[in-house]
């Protein structure tokens, strides 16, 4: 997969399939949109390019800030890279971009940049300024500029829309394990290691303090979860706890792993952490010697699950 920086960074000596789209979670209904896009493309002997906006057009026309995504621009990319095709161009959204008319649009960016030879596009797709175009105004500049459009039918789209929805309202929810049914893998947090208050090391369960740049992250429901990393080629199972630690009278939400049987230093290292299950909900112990004894309960609990489902 080769990745563009905007289409005017676009260049390749085939003409292409194009569709367009978000794609945040590239969860199963993106997925088959891109198994279809990819076919189509080989089938014509043309190349597969997916066309994707960063920031998200809503942070720019509503400056809404507190959209939450499933995943990071760069955890997207990665996820699209083994998908099979051949193009991906991140254009960036902006309020100058967002005023470009439909014609403006097809002509400049998909016709004359990417090359566009087919469009898959669902069939509630809007374009152009002020979103006014629509699938048939597609059809009537493919007819003008010569490329296809196939639609992609509304239980297609319906599956799309609503699996990103039902996939972030999962999450904020704690199930982790429904959002990695529709993502088809599992949800992961990602930032580097940062030194917290050390309490994790008094208790006996030394943490690694998560630090994730992008504000934009949606990060689930406060509890505690069973994880899994990768940490220099070794795979890694642990519990993270996603709060404010009450019972020690935090208030600042932090992300602490205690990774099992791993004795390294982890401080200054980035770590792209999976979520597989949720223990329990966060919880305000009378004492220490209580939440200790919790602790012990989630790492059996951990261990368990460990062992039934991810056992050599």
């Amino acid at each position: 997969m080769k990745e563009h920086k905007g289409a005017h960074a676009f260049s390749s000596s085939h003409h292409t399939v194009v569709t367009i789209g978000t794609f945040d979670g590239v969860h199963i209904g993106h997925q088959k949109i891109i198994e279809r896009l990819v076919s189509t493309a080989r089938a014509g002997n043309l190349e597969s390019a997916i066309l994707t906006f960063f920031p998200h057009p809503r942070m720019v026309l509503q400056k809404d800030t507190d959209i939450k995504l499933i995943n990071t621009i760069e955890e997207r990319k990665n996820i699209l890279e083994k998908s099979g095709i051949d193009h991906l161009i991140i254009h960036p959204f902006t309020q100058q971009f967002s005023r470009l008319s439909s014609r403006e649009f097809v002509r400049d960016i998909l016709v004359n940049k990417l090359k566009a030879k087919k469009i898959i596009i669902g069939y509630d797709h809007r374009f152009g300024r002020n979103r006014t175009a629509d699938i048939n105004d597609l059809r009537n500049f493919g007819k003008e500029y010569d490329f296809e459009v196939e639609e992609i039918s509304k239980q297609d789209v319906e599956d799309v829309a609503v699996s990103s929805t039902k996939i972030r309202n999962a999450l904020l929810e704690g199930r982790v394990e429904k959002a990695n049914r529709y993502l088809s893998y599992p949800f992961s947090l990602a930032g580097t290691v940062v030194k917290g208050k050390g309490l994790g090391k008094e208790f006996e369960f030394p943490t690694a303090n998560l630090k994730i740049e992008e504000t934009y992250k949606l990060i689930p429901k406060n509890g505690v979860y069973v994880v899994r990393s990768v940490i220099d080629g070794e795979e890694v199972f642990g519990m993270m706890s996603i709060g404010t630690n009450p019972t020690v009278g935090g208030t600042e939400k932090t992300i602490e792993t205690n990774f099992f049987d791993l004795n390294k230093d982890l401080y200054g290292k980035y770590l792209s952490i999976e979520l597989l299950t949720r223990i329990r909900d966060e919880k305000k112990f009378d004492s220490i010697d209580q939440l200790k004894t919790a602790m012990k309960q989630d790492k059996a609990f951990s261990m368990q699950y460990i062992r039934d489902n991810h056992a050599e």
